[in-house]
């Protein structure tokens, strides 16, 4: 069995690893797990990660998308790294003040000004 395609695109910016989603709609619960299961490969693979997750393309998100960060963020945290969130839809942000969710992470406005907190 070939190994699934990557729901994710990743480049490294200034010391950080900038993550952006492909799919528009994060809801099928084989995808969550996959991008889980990617992003934390990164996390295990360094000393103190320093993440950036974009939701430029994103339109929709899933509750079980929302608990897949949360697992992500504690690892980052547990290994002394930073996790920021960015670029997020006004309608998906509302899902995160509702959940207080934006007190959990740090987000920006755009990719720009999460790259630019890290220093």
């Amino acid at each position: 069995m070939s190994p699934a395609e990557s729901r994710l695109r990743m480049r490294q910016e200034k010391g950080v690893t900038h993550v952006e989603f492909i799919d528009r709609n994060i809801l099928d619960e084989g995808n969550i797990q996959q991008i889980g299961e990617e992003i934390s490969a990164v996390i295990d693979a360094g000393d103190r990660p320093r993440l950036l997750i974009s939701f430029a393309n994103v339109d929709h998100l899933s509750s079980a998308a929302l608990g897949t960060l949360i697992t992500i963020n504690t690892k980052v945290k547990a290994k002394g790294g930073d996790l920021r969130l960015a670029d997020i839809d006004p309608q998906i942000y509302e899902v995160f003040v509702i959940t207080k969710l934006n007190r959990l992470f740090q987000i920006h406005d755009t990719s720009e000004q999460a790259l630019a907190s890290f220093t």
